[in-house]
């Protein structure tokens, strides 16, 4: 990770600014837009609070979640691998940037400081380790890219197993923090998020 420091800074940079574009991407929404979100919201809170909303079977939900975090796992593995798929390992990243900042933008603008509390109880905590991975797995993938092009197609130098073994690993490893996530997101996140609502209600609602 010290060696492949500056590749650390610039996928999290990448990510914090899609976050700052989702966050202004709320504010570029007509009025019209914004009630119809805040209107969802309001929707899915009453279901909050009657119980309803969250009434899912907790092991289908993480095997659910779990294989969403595969495919976008091996998606970005995949991507590294190929080389010349690295542009969208890294639209990825700022595509991810952009739905949380959207998110957390979203219930700041409907309920101020109260939806700003929502969020850091409902949608940070299993991002804490979505995020981190995803960007290891993804700074993993261009550094895989980079030892290809440099030493293998401009050099002819380098034993390329070594590199794929280690980058396999790291996808490994990331696969178990990324199940972490999942079980989570199962288990702990619907408690955490129906304690969260009683943060909001649709009368405090801003628009």
């Amino acid at each position: 990770m010290k060696y492949h420091y500056n590749l650390y800074v610039f996928v999290t940079v990448l990510f914090l600014a899609g976050a700052v574009f989702g966050v202004l991407l709320v504010h570029t929404l007509t009025l019209e837009q914004q009630q119809d979100l805040a209107g969802e919201i309001s929707r899915y809170l009453q279901l909050l609070n009657s119980g309803n909303g969250l009434d899912l079977e907790q092991s289908d939900y993480f095997w659910s979640r779990l294989l969403f975090h595969l495919k976008w796992l091996f998606l970005v593995y995949a991507l590294g691998i190929t080389v010349v798929g690295i542009p969208a390992v890294l639209a990825l990243n700022f595509l991810k940037g952009v739905v949380v900042g959207f998110t957390i933008g979203t219930f700041v603008l409907q309920y101020a400081w109260r939806g700003l509390a929502f969020s850091l109880v409902a949608v940070m905590p299993h991002n804490m380790i979505v995020i981190p991975a995803m960007i290891v797995v993804s700074a993993a993938a261009i550094s895989f890219a980079m030892f290809v092009v440099k030493n293998r197609l401009l050099r002819q130098e380098g034993a390329l197993p070594p590199q794929l073994g280690g980058y396999s690993l790291t996808a490994v490893l990331m696969f178990l923090l990324f199940a972490g996530a999942a079980l989570f997101e199962a288990y702990l996140a619907p408690s955490l998020i129906q304690w969260a609502s009683g943060f909001l209600s649709s009368a405090d609602g801003i628009i």
